[in-house]
């Protein structure tokens, strides 16, 4: 992970998965769709935790498709997963429109969830909003 700006670095490709998709409610739901088709299978992620990370990639893609959506301009889902953590990463191109802690229900049921989660902006245009879910390493 990248501490300066909170996004991750690429790793092996079996631990990372990363999409760019249109700012509809179409592709918000794909890649709630896509990402768990990547972390059932993955047995050192506990199901509660994929269970929890498909709901934050619901929200965060949702949010993406309505207040970070730019004609023309695709939002990014990336998930990073290491021993022990999973981490989540919406990145959108209104980094003019950062989120607040606590601006509305979606945002609170990230923070509920997750046992970490943050927005880092940039590069210009953009914004990520991330999420970590910790799990025992190994499942």
């Amino acid at each position: 992970m990248n501490e300066k700006n909170g996004t991750s670095q690429l790793t092996s490709p079996e631990n990372h998965f990363d999409i760019r998709l249109s700012p509809t409610t179409r592709g918000a739901r794909l890649a709630r769709l896509l990402a768990v088709e990547w972390l059932r299978p993955r047995r050192d992620i506990p199901y509660a935790v994929t269970e929890a990370a498909a709901q934050i990639v619901a929200e965060l893609t949702a949010n993406a498709a309505t207040h970070g959506r730019v004609a023309g301009r695709d939002f990014r889902l990336s998930l990073l997963a290491n021993p022990g953590l999973l981490r989540i990463e919406v990145s959108d191109t209104r980094g003019d429109e950062l989120p607040e802690p606590h601006a509305g229900r979606g945002l609170l049921l990230v923070e509920e969830l997750a046992d970490r989660w943050g927005v880092a902006p940039g590069p210009v245009p953009r914004k990520t909003v991330w999420a970590e879910l910790d799990h025992p390493a190994g499942g």
